[in-house]
C-alpha cells in the first residue's frame, strides 16, 4: 500500500488518496497477504430519522456489481454498525471484490468464514435498525481525515485498493501513471533491501538509490 500512496502523492492527489483510520478486519486483522482491489460501489447512509433524503428502490445490497468494492459511508457519531454478516453473504454471492465501511460493522466471524476482505473504522454489537438507513447509491462521498482537518473525496468508479497497511482510492484517469510509479518504487526498494542485507548504511544507500 505504501508505494501506491507515495505514487499518488507524486501525482498530486490530495493526501495520496489514503483513507486513514480504516483497518483490515477480515479475513485477518491487519495481517497476512490478503488484498482487495476494484471500482468503488458507493452506498451513502443517513440517520434513520432523516425522512427527506432519497430512498433506493432496491435494497442496497442487491445493487452490488460483480468485481466492485462496496464502500459504505455511515453518518458520523454513531455507535451502531451499518453492515453485517448477511450483507457480506449477499455481496459475496454477487461477486464483490471486498467491502469498506466508513464507520462500524458487526458479525466479524461471519465475514472471516466467508473469506471476504473487509475494512472498517471499528466494530459494534448494535445493528443498523433505528439508527441508519441507506439513501443514495453511487454518488461522491467525503471521507473525513480528522488528524489533518480535511477529507478525501471517494467517487464512484475510483479504484479502491486495500491490504494490511490500509486503503487508498485511485482516480481512474491516473491508474496507468500510478502503476508505472509503483513499479519504479518497487524496483528501487528491492535494490535497497539487497544492499541493506549486505550490511551497508541506510543513509548513503537511500541517497544513492532514491534520487
Amino acid at each position: 500500500m505504501v508505494p501506491i500512496g507515495d505514487a499518488l502523492v507524486k501525482l498530486k492527489v490530495p493526501h495520496g488518496g489514503f483513507l486513514a483510520g480504516l483497518k483490515m478486519w477480515s479475513p485477518e486483522f491487519c495481517s497476512g497477504p490478503a488484498k482487495i482491489c476494484g471500482p468503488a460501489h458507493i452506498v451513502r447512509m443517513v440517520p434513520a430519522s432523516n425522512k427527506i433524503a432519497p430512498t433506493p428502490q432496491r435494497h442496497f445490497a442487491d445493487t452490488i456489481t460483480s468485481g466492485s468494492v462496496v464502500f459504505v459511508s455511515q453518518p458520523k457519531g454513531l455507535t451502531s454498525a451499518c453492515w453485517g454478516g448477511l450483507m457480506s453473504t449477499r455481496a459475496t454471492k454477487l461477486g464483490a471484490a471486498g467491502v469498506i465501511i466508513n464507520g462500524k460493522f458487526r458479525d466479524i466471524n461471519e465475514h472471516r468464514e466467508l473469506g471476504i476482505g473487509l475494512f472498517a473504522r471499528d466494530v459494534s454489537s448494535l445493528g443498523s435498525n433505528t439508527f441508519t438507513r441507506s439513501s443514495e447509491i453511487n454518488i461522491p462521498v467525503e471521507y473525513d481525515l480528522p488528524e489533518v482537518d480535511s477529507h478525501v473525496v471517494v467517487n464512484p468508479g475510483d479504484v479502491l485498493v486495500g491490504d494490511c497497511d490500509g486503503v487508498c482510492a485511485v482516480p481512474p484517469n491516473l491508474i496507468s501513471e500510478c502503476i508505472d510509479l509503483c513499479q519504479e518504487r518497487a524496483d528501487i526498494d528491492e535494490q535497497t533491501l539487497k544492499v541493506l542485507k549486505n550490511g551497508e548504511e541506510m543513509g548513503p544507500t537511500i541517497k544513492k538509490l532514491r534520487k
